[in-house]
C-alpha cells in the first residue's frame, strides 16, 4: 500500500465549474504550491488512493476524449490539458443539472519516479462565515451563508480520479447522478469512458450480503450460526488480511454441498466466485469487530469479538424450555453511561 510521503505533488491549476454561471472559468495559470496546498492536495490524493470505496478502471482508448487529451502527456502542457479535460467536463455538467457544481483541481504528481494525473472534483458545500464591516455609526459583525465553500482536506472527496501516465490505469471514486431519468455512473460512463471493476468495500458488501441471505432462508431463528458466520469472517480476515470466497464458504457451510453451490450461483454474476477481498481500511471491516445481539426483551448486548471467542469471558446457554441466557463472566468493573 502507497504511503503519504511518497506522493510528490510537481504541479495544479483549479477550474471553475459552476453550472449555474452558464460558462466554465479555466484558469490560465498553474497554482503557487505552497506547504499547505500540497498537504491539501497530498492529503485527498492518499485518501482517494486508500479508500475501499476505490474502484479501478480501464480507458475504452479509441472512445474515450479525456484518453486523447493524456495519451501523448507532458507536463508542460498541463494548462491546455486540463482546460480541454475541465470544458468536457463542465459540457457533461450543463447538459445534466442534477450534477453538483464544483471546482475540478487538475494536479500531476509522482509515486516513486512514477508520474500520475490526478483529476479531483471538488464539490462545492454550503457554509456559514462571519463577515465584517464599519460605518459612521460604528463596527457591524454578520454571519453569512457561502454557498461555493471547497472540501476540507480531511473530508472525503466522492468524485475524483488518479491516472497512472505510464500505463493509464485509473484509481476512481464517483457517485451516481440522474441522467435521462436513470442514476447513472456518469464520470467512469460518459467522462472517462472507462470499464470500471468492483470495488473492496463492494466486493465485501455482495458477499456478506449472500452469506447472510442464505443464512436467513436456513438457519432463520439460529441466532447461534449467525453469530459464528460473523466470528468467522472476522477470524478469517484478521489470520490472512484477505477475506477468501472458497476459504469463508468452506467454513461456513461446511458439508452443506446444497448451500454452497447456492452461494456460489448468487456471486457468479459479479464474477465474484474466486475472489480474495483485501480491505485497506479499518472502517470497512468494524462492522465484523463485534457481536451485536438485541433480545425480544428490548436488551442491547455489544460483544468484542475477542471476548466473544473466549469462554472464561461470556458463555450462551440453551436451557431446556427453549429460552436462552447469556452469561458475562470474570467482570471486575462495571461502569454506567
Amino acid at each position: 500500500m502507497m504511503e503519504r510521503d511518497e506522493i510528490i505533488i510537481r504541479n495544479g491549476i483549479v477550474h471553475i465549474l459552476d453550472s449555474t454561471i452558464g460558462m466554465p472559468v479555466l484558469s490560465d495559470q498553474l497554482l503557487e504550491l505552497g506547504p499547505d496546498l500540497n498537504e491539501f492536495l497530498r492529503g485527498h490524493i492518499f485518501r482517494i488512493a486508500s479508500s475501499d470505496d476505490m474502484k479501478t478502471c480501464n480507458f475504452n482508448q479509441e472512445e474515450s476524449y479525456v484518453y486523447q487529451c493524456i495519451a501523448n502527456f507532458k507536463e508542460d502542457d498541463l494548462i491546455p490539458v486540463s482546460q480541454e479535460i475541465g470544458r468536457f467536463l463542465y459540457t457533461i455538467m450543463n447538459q445534466n443539472i442534477s450534477i453538483t457544481p464544483a471546482d475540478v483541481l487538475v494536479v500531476t504528481y509522482q509515486v516513486n519516479s512514477t508520474m500520475h494525473l490526478a483529476i479531483l472534483k471538488m464539490n462545492y458545500k454550503e457554509s456559514y462565515i462571519h463577515y465584517a464591516s464599519s460605518d459612521e455609526t460604528g463596527n457591524y459583525n454578520d454571519i453569512i451563508k457561502q454557498k461555493v465553500t471547497l472540501p476540507s482536506e480531511s473530508t472525503k472527496l466522492s468524485e475524483a480520479a488518479l491516472i497512472n501516465l505510464s500505463d493509464f490505469s485509473i484509481q476512481l471514486v464517483e457517485k451516481k447522478y440522474e441522467i435521462n431519468g436513470v442514476k447513472t455512473n456518469y464520470l467512469s460512463q460518459i467522462f472517462l469512458q472507462c470499464q470500471t471493476k468492483l470495488s473492496q468495500k463492494a466486493k465485501l458488501n455482495i458477499i456478506t450480503k449472500a452469506v447472510e441471505q442464505i443464512n436467513q432462508k436456513y438457519y432463520e431463528d439460529d441466532f447461534d450460526k449467525h453469530m459464528e458466520t460473523k466470528a468467522i469472517i472476522h477470524n478469517e480476515y484478521i489470520e490472512q488480511g484477505a477475506i477468501s470466497v472458497e476459504s469463508i464458504s468452506e467454513k461456513i457451510f461446511q458439508d452443506k454441498t446444497e448451500l454452497k453451490e447456492e452461494f456460489t450461483e448468487k456471486l457468479e454474476k459479479y464474477n465474484l466466485t474466486t475472489e480474495e477481498v483485501k480491505p485497506q481500511n479499518k472502517q470497512t471491516t468494524r462492522k465484523f469487530e463485534k457481536q451485536f445481539l438485541t433480545t425480544d426483551t428490548g436488551i442491547e448486548i455489544n460483544i468484542p469479538m475477542s471476548q466473544y471467542n473466549d469462554k472464561q469471558c461470556v458463555e450462551f446457554i440453551n436451557n431446556p424450555d427453549g429460552t436462552i441466557s447469556v452469561l458475562i463472566k470474570n467482570i471486575s468493573h462495571i461502569t454506567s453511561k
